[in-house]
């Protein structure tokens, strides 16, 4: 576990990056790779093959949206500290990876709640710590979507930043609420 404690150690530094996007996507991306555990174990589950390649996509999108997310705010830093004109237009902009997060993030909650239901045993408790993984990772880049457009606060975005926390908490009620 020595990876884990280096992880946190990167994440509790003063750098700015990485940041709460990035450690939100990386956790749904964690939520997602347990779907895929839960699946993979699941000898009983005839959709098991199919939702283990689908939670591996969406792990793989997390993790790449995590990395473009953190690309994204320090850009949106660089133009803060230049005082430039720009920032609430590279704000806007970065708006959008945050959204992408909390959308595949909804999608690793409703994958994860149906794990819940459909998977073998104790596997199913996995599924449901992934999709409480996922909804928080939703509600965290919500958050997001909503600072990068506090100057824009009727920006749609936000409100499908909202609708995916809607879907993925939903989804994380199911799971938690699913029988072991």
């Amino acid at each position: 576990m020595a990876d884990a404690r280096d992880l946190a150690e990167l994440i509790s530094s003063a750098d700015a990056v990485p940041a709460s996007g990035w450690v939100a996507g990386v956790s749904a991306a964690l939520g997602a790779a347990l779907v895929a555990k839960a699946a993979s174990r699941s000898e009983g589950w005839s959709g098991a093959g199919g939702a283990a390649a689908q939670a591996s996509d969406l792990r793989d999108r997390l993790l790449e949206l995590s990395s473009q997310d953190a690309r994204a705010y320090e850009s949106a830093l660089e133009a803060l500290e230049r005082r430039d004109t720009g920032l609430a237009e590279a704000l806007a902009a970065a708006a959008d990876v945050p959204l992408a997060l909390a959308e595949t993030s909804a999608d690793v909650a409703l994958l994860a709640a149906e794990a819940a239901e459909c998977a073998d045993g104790a596997t199913r408790a996995d599924a449901a710590a992934a999709a409480a993984l996922a909804a928080g990772a939703a509600r965290a880049a919500s958050k997001l979507v909503e600072v990068n457009l506090s100057t824009t606060p009727r920006d749609e975005r936000i409100a499908a930043a909202a609708r995916a926390v809607e879907i993925a908490e939903d989804a994380a009620r199911a799971a938690l609420a699913s029988e072991i």
